[in-house]
């Protein structure tokens, strides 16, 4: 075999070694690539799921805080129509014939007088005639006098003699009374 020969084999035998490090490095290159680009993937897929996460996260919150916006505002508008419908209750109440004021100062009056044997009644300007009238029909009443006129609208205020004791008959009282034991079933009523 002559030199040429010889330089031909290194050369052929060269180019496949060429040629087997190129396959060799490309399906390195390759498998990099591929490896990489699951990689990629599988961050895009995380990020994905991490921003639809975040989204979901922050609808849930604006909606939360919709909903308890909403909610403060039924709750403001109805205490406000209960706020109405009570001042409407008093004056409704307040704007009674004097014979229906007449009669609830007829039946308060002896029941203050059960508790307190003497004192002062105190009403409204309105209801001071009746007062004086109911004074001098019940013989129980005429350890009282009357005071003077309050800002009351209806019913009384009886204080006994010394000052120690007071009884609120005033319709406000009555109201409030029934007002606080019959809120919730009025709330549930209006506002089901």
């Amino acid at each position: 075999m002559g030199l040429e020969a010889v330089v031909g084999d290194i050369k052929e035998k060269g180019r496949k070694e060429v040629a087997a490090i190129q396959a060799e490095t490309q399906a390195g290159v390759k498998r990099i690539l591929e490896e990489a680009q699951e990689q990629a993937a599988e961050i895009k897929q995380k990020a994905n799921e991490e921003a639809e996460r975040d989204v979901q996260r922050i609808v849930n919150q604006e909606v939360s805080a919709a909903n308890l916006a909403v909610r403060r505002e039924m709750l403001n508008a109805e205490k406000d129509t209960l706020s109405r419908v009570h001042d409407d209750t008093l004056a409704a109440i307040a704007g009674l014939p004097a014979e229906i004021h007449a009669q609830a100062l007829r039946t308060l009056l002896p029941e203050a007088a059960a508790a307190i044997k003497g004192g002062v009644v105190y009403c409204n300007a309105r209801d001071i005639p009746t007062v004086k009238e109911i004074l001098a029909e019940n013989k129980d009443l005429t350890e009282f006098s009357i005071g003077a006129p309050i800002d009351i609208d209806g019913g009384a205020v009886v204080e006994s003699a010394d000052g120690r004791m007071k009884i609120d008959q005033s319709y406000r009282t009555f109201l409030e009374t029934v007002w606080e034991s019959g809120l919730k079933d009025a709330s549930d009523i209006l506002f089901p």
